[in-house]
């Protein structure tokens, strides 16, 4: 895949830009707080429908600016594909794909496909299930649009299941409902936990390679999947499991066992990488997981997706660089970097000076 055009209006600290990269290395150079990682967040957005930074559109939107908007333009294998996405400071959001405009936002997927490797990502190691969820949701929304409504059916019978709970602590003949919201949360839930195990199971076997090339072989990665619910993935197991947590879940109000409490371990020699390992090696853990995802994307997808680099290159040893370099070639990257001698030997393309959210081709 790659984009040929991006346009940001009014979107953070842009009023306008327009961006047409080259199909290689695209490098965006400027000082911190300039508006580079905006740009990759945009196109981001045009990825997931989703910020990597905040889940409120609001907060997507220039100051003082009535609305944003995101266009990308992409050439794929089967042709072009275009993004388009308006945030209004007031109402719903509007996506348009292919200049027509959609009605569920699990059309968007698929359309434009990326991997974002930024600093944040150190919290997929280093904090709780929940980060671990959403890297591989995702990933897999963005390969299998399914999965994202099977995501989005799961959540909406997890909440009602959550209410019917709460409303049973007042009014205890509401029980029955939940036999229901079993049945839907199950179907859902064993849908996602099949689609998790395969892409984990894949996503370890390249990350194990990746990982030995970036550490110079000496050391071993491993990924696993751990679910909530360990009796199998099919819907007759998540309902044993939830009938068996009721009378628990009764008390507390709250849906104890399903897929929404899955978790993914991250081992390197053996050993937790959250609990055990040091900064260097969850970060190294981190960025294989992520050059791994675009492997399993390209083996799914039959091509590379785009790959986006935020203020990275800096973060890493010039071993570690000059491995991630070498991965680059055929990938059309956009880089964000404060010093150009942080990209020795990456190819670039073309490049951009970030300043006041304003673009100046070099």
């Amino acid at each position: 895949m790659e984009i040929t055009r991006a346009q940001l209006t009014g979107f953070r600290s842009y009023e306008a830009c327009e961006l047409t990269p080259c199909e290689g290395v695209n490098v965006l150079l400027g000082d911190n707080g300039q508006g580079k990682t905006n740009v990759l967040e945009a196109l981001y957005v045009c990825c997931t429908g989703r910020s990597h930074r905040t889940r409120q559109d609001r907060e997507l939107i220039r100051w003082g600016a009535e609305f944003a908007s995101v266009r990308v333009d992409a050439m794929r294998r089967d042709g072009s594909h275009e993004v388009e996405i308006v945030l209004p400071a007031l109402g719903r959001r509007r996506i348009k794909v292919s200049g027509q405009e959609i009605a569920r936002s699990g059309e968007l997927m698929g359309h434009i496909t990326g991997v974002l490797f930024s600093p944040e990502d150190l919290r997929t190691v280093k904090d709780g299930p929940a980060e671990r969820r959403r890297f591989v949701d995702m990933a897999l929304s963005q390969i299998k649009p399914a999965y994202y409504y099977a995501l989005q059916r799961y959540a909406r019978a997890l909440k009602q299941r959550n209410e019917t709970l709460k409303t049973i602590a007042v009014q205890p003949s509401y029980m029955a409902m939940l036999d229901s919201w079993d049945e839907q949360l199950s179907t859902a839930g064993a849908e996602l936990m099949r689609q998790r195990r395969a892409y984990i199971e894949k996503l370890s076997r390249a990350a194990a390679e990746t990982h030995r090339d970036i550490s110079d072989d000496r050391e071993r990665l491993e990924i696993r999947y751990l679910p909530s619910v360990t009796m199998g993935d099919d819907a007759q197991a998540n309902m044993e499991a939830l009938f068996t947590a009721r009378e628990t879940d009764v008390r507390r109000m709250t849906t104890s066992v399903g897929a929404h409490r899955d978790d993914v371990q991250i081992l390197v020699e053996g050993r937790d990488v959250r609990a055990f390992g040091s900064q260097g090696q969850q970060r190294t853990a981190a960025l294989s997981m992520r050059l791994s995802e675009l492997d399993v994307m390209r083996e799914q997808l039959g091509e590379w997706p785009m790959l986006m680099l935020d203020d990275v290159m800096s973060e890493l040893d010039p071993g570690r660089r000059r491995q991630l370099v070498g991965r680059l070639k055929g990938i059309q990257t956009f880089i964000t970097c404060t010093d150009a001698e942080d990209l020795a030997g990456a190819g670039v393309g073309r490049a951009w000076r970030v300043e006041g959210g304003a673009l100046k081709q070099l």
